[in-house]
């Protein structure tokens, strides 16, 4: 028993220090390109045209499927952007859907894009059942200190608005944020910092962390 909690304790401690590390990179953050007018007017086109049509105007989508981009932080989008288009983010709706949407975007209209929807106005959030939202927030605020399992707004902020790299979380669909939880938790999209957070985490109390994330 005692060789089963050090290796369970080793695993947090590493998990942690990737935590931390982030962190750290975030404060930091990437330095972003600079944004041509012509790239610009690119952008807006392509997001009312061909973006909108999965998520929503102004990236505000109303289909639990696709991800609010609305107000999402611009680091985390240009990431992603280039994770899809090459073809190293690969849960099952990122090869369905985005694999083939992003493949043929430049570096610079990945960063107009992603300038363009972090400027958006957010989507409200829903409000789903009380004792849910305030479990999820106890959560988010606090961590679950038995397991070593971090607060989640060490690295998402107050308020779940995000952080350079870490996506804002607020007023995204609960399915959405549900599944992403359980295909980081299950590797099916890597993302280790996450694994070493969610691995832990019961269905339940993924589900009451996207109610309160949904409710922002």
């Amino acid at each position: 028993m005692a060789s089963i909690i050090l290796v369970r304790t080793t695993v947090k401690s590493a998990a942690l220090n990737l935590l931390t590390s982030s962190v750290l990179a975030c404060a930091i953050g990437p330095v972003l390109a600079a944004v041509s007018d012509s790239d610009r007017k690119t952008a807006a086109k392509m997001a009312t045209e061909t973006c909108a049509v999965c998520h929503g105007a102004g990236g505000r989508s109303a289909t639990p499927t696709f991800p609010r981009l609305a107000a999402q932080t611009p680091e985390y989008l240009e990431a992603q952007l280039k994770a899809f288009r090459d073809q190293t983010r690969g849960d099952p709706d990122a090869i369905a859907y985005m694999w083939g949407m992003a493949s043929q975007l430049s570096d610079s209209m990945i960063v107009a894009l992603a300038e363009y929807y972090s400027q958006q106005k957010p989507a409200a959030g829903a409000q789903a059942n009380a004792a849910a939202i305030a479990a999820g927030r106890k959560i988010y605020e606090e961590g679950i200190p038995s397991l070593q399992i971090p607060a989640c707004e060490t690295c998402h902020g107050k308020g779940a608005v995000g952080n350079g790299v870490m996506p804002r979380l607020a007023g995204q669909h609960a399915p959405y944020l549900f599944k992403q939880m359980l295909v980081i938790q299950s590797v099916l999209r890597s993302a280790p910092v996450m694994h070493g957070i969610v691995k832990d985490l019961t269905p339940a109390q993924m589900q009451e962390v996207a109610a309160y994330l949904n409710s922002l």
